[in-house]
This record gives C-alpha cells, structure tokens and sequence, in this order.
C-alpha cells in the first residue's frame, strides 16, 4: 500500500515523487523482494531466502559515533567507538538520501523498540530493498493500525543505504562501509553494507511458576538452543531491558543462526522458518513464537547464566558465581575460537568481547556491570557460570560437553537443585563448583578429574587460560575496582 500522504520530516531530503511504502504486509515485502530483488527466491518452508551483498558479517570496525558536546563525556571512546566528526556525518547522510532518491521506490518501516510501553521508543526505518524492510517488521514490534495512524514523529530513524558505498576517501572512513550514529540527530546512516544484524548478546525465558532466566554468552555457546526450552517460555533470544518492574524484549521477534539446524536438536527454532521469516538469520514474529508468551514483558530474573563455549577444556561445566565474579566474567565476556573456523588458526584461541556484545557498547564496560550487578544485589540474583565447551581436555583431543549434560544443568539450576548440593573450590579461577548434579557424570563437573592427559599439562593449560583473564582485563583496571579485579583468576 503506497501511503500517499504520508511523508518523512522535510530535513530527511526525500523525493516524495516517487512511491513511499510504508508498513507493508508480508506477502506484499514477499512480492516485491521475489520481483525487485535479483537472486531472491522462497524455499520449501516459506522462508524468504535472499543475499546480504558481499558483507556476509557485521563490521564493528566500520562503526562511527558523531563526537557531540552532549555525549561526549559518556561514550567509551577507543577502537569500539570510533568518533566521527559532525560535518563528515552530514556528508554521509546526504550520500545516503541522495542515493534512496535515485530508487524507484522506498520502504518505510515504523515501529517500537521496546516491548514496556513505559519505556519502548519510535524507530522508523527507510530503506531501498523489500529484504531489509521484512526483517525490521519481524525485529521491531509492529504498531497496531491506530498508533501506526498516530504514530507520529519517531525517536530515531534509520537511513539505510546499504547498497552504496561510503567514499573511503571522506575523513574518517577506513572503507566502503560506515555504520554511523548521532545521538543528537537521532539518527543512524547505513553505507555499503546490507547484512541485517546488530544486537546484544542476551536471552530470557520464563519457567511454568514464572521464574525467569537471563542467559548472556558470544555467538556458538549455545544460547539462543539453551533459552528455547520447551517447558518455558521464551520471552526473547538477543536483546532486553532490565527495568524496576522486570525483564523485557525489546524486539517484536528472534534472531537465531540457520548453520546445522536440525529438528532433533532445536526443533522450536526449526519449526519457525517458514513463512514470514528471512534466512539466513530467523526472525520469529512474536504472534507465531513456538510458546504461548505474547506480549515479551516478565518479572525480575531469578538466574543470570553467562555462557561461554573454552576450548581449551579448563572451565568447569558449571559453576556458582559472587556478585564481583559475576561483574568480572560479564565484563571480559570470554569464549574461544576453535581450529579450523578461521583461516591460520591452528588451536584454541581465547576471544573476549565485553559484556558479551563488545560493538554494541556505548559506555564503558564497567559502568554496564555495575548497573547489572544492582540489579542483582537488590534482587538477589544468582548467577552461573556455564561451558558449553570441551570437557576432558582442549580441542582435538577432550570431546564437546553434550547439550543434553548442558540442558540438564540448567534444569537443575531452574528446579534450585544446585542450590543446595555440596560444593568444591576449583582452583586459580577461585570458582565453587557442584560435586553433583542430576543426569549430568560427576567425573566431568571438575575438569580436573576428567582431564585425559597429564595433570602437569591441566595446570599448565588452566595457568595459561587464566593468564589470558588477565592480560584483556587490564584495558579494564583503571574504572574497575579492586573488588572486581580480586574476583579475576589468579596465577
């Protein structure tokens, strides 16, 4: 439906001669992309399968925030923030409309952020392909006919212009991609990349008594498997608030990898490519969620998990973490690459990403973990460590920890099993860690016992993994305080 008196604010630029599509239905996005859009086709499911360009990942590297007098102070400047002068972001964003106004046509997707509507925002999107304009429908909360109808000026917009480069040669570029913000404009201009995908690593489901669960954990630790429980359900798999009256999504669906995806093993994630979804990446409309949650908004979580996928074969399975641990392991957000998932990586290497969603930070590291460690000490939040990593030893050598032993814990962390079972100390990392737990070997809850190889290669390994800890958590010292940084290994 081409909305004819609909128009963007007149500082946006656009030319309104030509069709503005605003909010389309699906199958009207499915048309359009299947006849505008080369190389795009439906599968066997109904999902929408399309390209996202050469880009085939996010590029943290491109990502510019505009150095203004009201942020300034704020923003954790360095190479996760990347300032970008005003007059260069005016620049980009005049390349951007300029080169929408060439399109035959536009899309404009409004919707919210938020599913609380004490704190949810406007966010509209204009884009140039039919792709990007279904994934925001599915990742913001669609408005209902009257709010669309009074929808009004947005909180922020987004000018995606993917399909066009930025002029590497302009201050501040570093290449044909920018990802650029300003928080005064409330804006957001996309150049040179079309891959759909910016979010922060964060899960939540609720339990049948209404318990709720955070999971944090880096892409490959299981955590979009581990939240999608068939007994609870799930309230959300990539972005939530944590506000006074509970946990909310702040998305309208879910955003989970397609690579190895099979029934047996994540059947709800499955069973949601069909219809209405993109791939690769899954959005899940919140009115065809595998659970009966519809609205994402719950109460204040009783468990926090940090995930975390060491392939080095040291970390514990599980392990029950104080506040200033959780703060320390929240802040380095660890997980390990594996041999042979990269070019020139030949054995486990160690991959820290703060807070588990490192490009997505605005503020310091630290200032997020004592927001959520407030959090945790007023309601009393336990919090987990869980690898879902190799066990008996590193990669190539120990086998990776079963997801049924990984399920199993969680149950037991959900049914407050673990909560009185004998505990052990666990060396260098100062972890306590259960001698027991339900369907799960005791001989793989302490890595030492299930260590193949030599005891003097464990220690070694452990030694190693720790100093490792240490040496990223040094950019961290200088606002983290000496609470924080004794709940670290130590060596």
């Amino acid at each position: 439906m081409t909305h004819s008196d609909f128009h963007l604010a007149p500082e946006a630029g656009i030319d309104y001669s030509k069709p503005i599509l605003r909010n389309l239905s699906v199958a009207q996005l499915y048309e359009h992309a299947l006849n505008y859009e080369p190389g795009t086709v439906m599968a066997s499911s109904g999902a929408l399968v399309t390209r996202s360009g050469h880009k085939t990942g996010r590029s943290p590297k491109d990502k510019r925030m505009v150095q203004e007098k009201s942020t300034d102070g704020e923003i954790w400047w360095g190479p996760v923030n990347i300032p970008l002068e005003e007059r260069v972001f005016r620049v980009n964003h005049e390349r951007a409309v300029d080169y929408l106004n060439t399109r035959e046509r536009l899309y404009v997707f409004d919707g919210f952020a938020g599913w609380d509507p004490k704190y949810r925002i406007k966010v509209r999107v204009v884009c140039a392909r039919a792709y990007h304009a279904l994934f925001m429908r599915n990742m913001l909360i669609r408005p209902t006919e009257e709010e669309l109808e009074n929808f009004g000026e947005p909180d922020f917009t987004i000018f995606n212009a993917g399909q066009f480069p930025a002029n590497r040669y302009t201050s501040g570029m570093t290449s044909t991609t920018s990802v650029a913000i300003s928080f005064e404009r409330r804006e957001l201009v996309i150049l040179g990349t079309q891959l759909a995908c910016s979010r922060l690593h964060s899960s939540a489901n609720e339990g049948p008594d209404g318990d709720v669960s955070l999971f944090f954990g880096l892409s490959g630790t299981g955590k979009t498997t581990l939240s999608a429980d068939p007994r609870r359900s799930l309230i959300g798999d990539d972005e939530h608030c944590w506000s006074d009256d509970g946990i909310f999504n702040i998305e309208g669906g879910c955003y989970a990898k397609c690579i190895d995806l099979s029934a047996e093993k994540e059947p709800e994630i499955f069973g949601a490519i069909r219809f209405g979804s993109r791939t690769p990446g899954v959005p899940i409309p919140s009115s065809t969620s595998p659970t009966p949650r519809f609205l994402a908004l719950a109460v204040i979580p009783k468990n926090i998990l940090l995930l975390t996928c060491d392939a080095f074969g040291v970390l514990p399975p599980v392990a029950k973490l104080t506040p200033e641990q959780a703060m320390y392991h929240f802040i380095s957000g660890y997980t390990a690459k594996i041999a042979g998932t990269e070019e020139g990586v030949t054995e486990p290497q160690a991959t820290f990403s703060a807070c588990f969603g490192q490009p997505f930070l605005a503020w310091h590291p630290v200032k997020y973990a004592s927001m959520l460690a407030e959090k945790m000490k007023e309601h009393k939040t336990n919090v987990w460590l869980i690898n879902t990593g190799w066990n008996g030893g590193a990669y190539g050598v120990g086998e990776r920890i079963s997801i049924k032993y990984s399920r199993a814990i969680i149950n037991a962390i959900h049914s407050g099993e673990l909560e009185k079972v004998e505990f052990e100390a666990y060396p260098v990392f100062n972890l306590m860690i259960p001698k027991t737990c339900s369907e799960v070997p005791d001989v793989i809850l302490n890595p030492v016992s299930s260590w193949q190889g030599p005891k003097e290669e464990f220690e070694s390994t452990l030694r190693k993994l720790a100093g490792l800890f240490q040496e990223n958590f040094k950019i961290y010292q200088d606002q983290a305080t000496e609470e924080i940084i004794a709940a670290g290994p130590r060596v």
